[in-house]
C-alpha cells in the first residue's frame, strides 16, 4: 500500500510497554513491566454498587452527551481533593479529563507548534514523550538525580531552548521513583515564575505514599497562573474508569476545554457520575490505605530480595511510594539484550531507553512492584537476579 501518512507520525516511537504488555497474557510469565495497578485491590463491589445507584437514580442523564468541562458534581469534589492537597482551586478551575494521560496531549495542542521544544526528566514518562513527538517537538533534557529534577540547571537551558513548558512528575516518579524535595520545587517555581515558563505537573501516584512525609505540589505555590497540575482516579480507583482531572488558571482552562471539545466531545458522563458516586458514598481514604499498605510491602519485599540476590555492581532506586524502582546496571550491560534472557527466563522488566526523549538509557531498567504477590515477587527477583549474575560474570 501507498498510504500516506502524516509527516508528525514519522519520528514517534511505539511503546514497549504496550508490547511487552501481550506477552504478558502468558500465564506462566513473571512480569514486572507495565505500571499496573493490583487488579486485586479494586473496589469492584463498590463500583457496582455506584454504578447501580447512578443507573437508578439518573441513567438517561448518565447515559447523555455532557459539558465538556465535566459533571458539575465532580467538579466540585476534585477540587475538594485538590484543595487537600494544597492547591487553592475551586470547581471553575476544574477540567475533567478522560485519565490523566490526555491533558498531556491537549497540552500539546495548546502549546505546541513544530519545532518547539519541551523541557522533561531525564528519565521521563515514555507515554509523555509519545504524546509530545506527535506535534513535531524537541526535547531538552534536565539533568536529575537522586533529589528530583535539578532546578539550577534551568535558566541556562530556557534562555537555550526556549521551551514552551517544563513536564514533570514529582511524586514518585514514572519511571524513576524518585521524589523531587520541596526545596527543589520551591526553586524550580520561582525560576519558572522568573522566566514565564509553564510547568505541567502530573501527579497520578501522589496519594500512594507508604514512607515519608507528603510534600504539596508546586501548584501550591502558583501565583502567577502558570501551573497546570493534573491527575487521576486510575491508581486510587481504578484505571478502566478513565477519569482524570486538569487545574488550570482561567485563560489555559478555557483553551484545554477547547482541545478537548474537539478531542472527545466530554469524558464518559456514565464514568463521571459512577467516580462522584463511588466518592460520595465509598470510603475512598480507608481504600487508599489498604493499597499503601499493599505497595509498602511489596516493594519492601523487591528490595530486600534485590538486596540478597543481586551481583554487587547493581544498583536501584529506594522509593517512598508509587509503583516503580529503578535499576541502573553496570557499564556495558545493554537492558534491551538482558530483558531477552530474562525473558528467556519467564520473567519480564521494561528497557530503559524509552524513557530517555533521546533513546539513550541502554543500562537502566524500570521494575514495577504493584502487580505481582509477594511470593512472584522473591521468585521473579531471583530469576531476574540469575540473568544478571550470567551477564557479570
Amino acid at each position: 500500500m501507498n498510504t500516506r501518512f502524516a509527516r508528525r507520525m514519522d519520528n514517534v516511537r511505539t511503546s514497549t510497554i504496550r508490547e511487552i504488555l501481550k506477552v504478558t497474557e502468558q500465564p506462566d510469565i513473571i512480569s514486572f513491566a507495565g505500571g499496573l495497578p493490583a487488579l486485586e485491590l479494586f473496589p469492584v463491589s463498590d463500583v457496582a454498587a455506584a454504578a447501580d445507584r447512578v443507573l437508578r437514580e439518573s441513567g438517561a442523564a448518565a447515559l447523555q452527551y455532557s459539558p465538556t468541562e465535566g459533571f458539575a458534581p465532580l467538579r466540585e469534589a476534585f477540587a475538594a481533593e485538590s484543595r487537600r492537597r494544597g492547591i487553592a482551586c475551586s470547581a471553575k478551575d476544574i477540567l475533567v479529563t478522560t485519565g490523566s494521560q490526555q491533558p498531556l496531549d491537549l497540552a500539546g495542542k495548546i502549546f505546541l507548534d513544530p519545532g518547539d521544544c519541551v523541557l522533561t526528566e531525564n528519565p521521563t514518562y515514555m507515554a509523555a514523550i509519545q504524546a509530545f513527538q506527535t506535534y513535531e517537538v524537541r526535547f531538552a533534557a534536565v539533568p536529575t538525580d537522586h533529589k528530583g529534577l535539578i532546578p539550577e540547571a534551568l535558566p541556562e537551558l530556557i534562555e537555550r531552548e526556549k521551551p514552551k513548558f517544563l513536564y514533570t512528575i514529582p511524586n514518585f516518579q514514572n519511571p524513576t521513583g524518585v521524589t523531587l524535595t520541596a526545596e527543589r520545587r520551591k526553586t524550580l517555581y520561582s525560576i519558572a515564575a522568573r522566566y514565564g515558563l509553564m510547568v505541567l505537573e502530573d501527579d497520578p501516584y501522589g496519594r500512594l505514599r507508604y514512607a515519608g512525609s507528603a510534600i504539596p505540589p508546586i501548584k501550591s505555590l502558583d501565583t502567577e497562573g502558570n501551573v497546570i497540575y493534573l491527575s487521576t482516579v486510575s491508581k486510587t480507583i481504578a484505571p478502566g474508569l478513565r477519569v482524570g482531572w486538569a487545574v488550570a488558571a482561567e485563560q489555559v482552562h478555557r483553551k484545554l476545554t477547547i482541545a478537548k471539545q474537539a478531542t472527545d466531545l466530554h469524558t464518559s458522563s456514565f464514568d463521571q457520575r459512577i467516580v462522584h458516586r463511588y466518592l460520595a458514598d465509598f470510603d475512598s481514604d480507608a481504600h487508599i490505605e489498604r493499597i499503601r499498605r499493599s505497595y509498602g510491602e511489596r516493594y519492601s519485599i523487591m528490595d530486600s530480595t534485590l538486596r540478597e540476590t543481586m551481583p554487587p555492581e547493581f544498583t536501584w532506586t529506594h522509593p517512598e511510594g508509587g509503583m516503580f524502582l529503578w535499576v541502573t546496571c553496570p557499564e556495558g550491560v545493554e537492558t534491551n539484550e538482558l530483558m531477552r534472557h530474562a525473558l528467556a527466563r519467564k520473567v519480564l522488566f521494561v528497557p530503559g531507553q524509552d524513557f530517555f526523549a533521546n533513546a539513550s538509557g541502554h543500562r537502566f531498567m524500570r521494575l514495577n512492584f504493584s502487580n505481582a504477590s509477594l511470593e512472584l515477587i522473591r521468585e521473579g527477583i531471583g530469576r531476574l537476579a540469575e540473568v544478571c549474575h550470567a551477564t557479570v560474570q
